[in-house]
């Protein structure tokens, strides 16, 4: 028998639909994922159905744009963009993927192309990820497609209890 090879998956990314509003509230409302965002307060349905609704997918108009993954039509995680500069044409990436669908390969496949997307689409120089210095798993992978933290932001996201620090992750686009 030939052994497995890790195969990376091949994901698309679409636009928030109405139809994704449940996946949006048990994401933004699960206390473990606030840890490495910005959130700490729980979203309404009502509002989320707002953001979607509001939601033009033209970052130079919202300032941000989130994305869905997915394979095939199963959505498996979230791909935003904020944070977005267009005097310096860089925006901060954030990825979640699904619980049920981590360890993977989906995080890869979604970098990959959200920097397609980046920089075909929209024209960015560069992305970054700002990443919790416990997070090794975003780490690992980051480490895996050649990208190093280029700086260390000190006492630099709550948990609840402390602070930790996180690593700036610069993603470079283009050739």
């Amino acid at each position: 028998m030939m052994p497995q090879r890790n195969i990376r998956p091949q994901v698309t990314l679409r636009a928030l639909e109405p139809e994704d509003l449940e996946l949006v509230y048990q994401i933004e409302n699960d206390r473990e994922n606030w840890r490495e965002g910005v959130t700490n307060v729980p979203y309404s349905r009502y509002a989320l159905r707002q953001f979607i609704a509001d939601s033009t997918c033209d970052i130079y108009r919202d300032g941000q744009v989130r994305l869905v993954v997915q394979d095939g039509q199963q959505p498996v995680g979230f791909a935003d963009l904020v944070n977005f500069s267009p005097t310096h044409l860089r925006a901060e990436l954030g990825l979640i993927i699904f619980p049920s669908h981590r360890h993977r390969g989906y995080a890869t496949a979604a970098l990959q192309a959200m920097r397609h997307y980046a920089h075909t689409v929209l024209h960015l120089h560069q992305l970054y990820s700002i990443v919790g210095k416990s997070n090794e798993y975003s780490l690992r992978m980051f480490r895996a497609l050649g990208l190093q933290p280029e700086a260390t932001l000190c006492d630099w996201l709550f948990d609840g209890h402390g602070y930790q620090d996180a690593l700036l992750v610069r993603i470079p686009l283009g050739d």
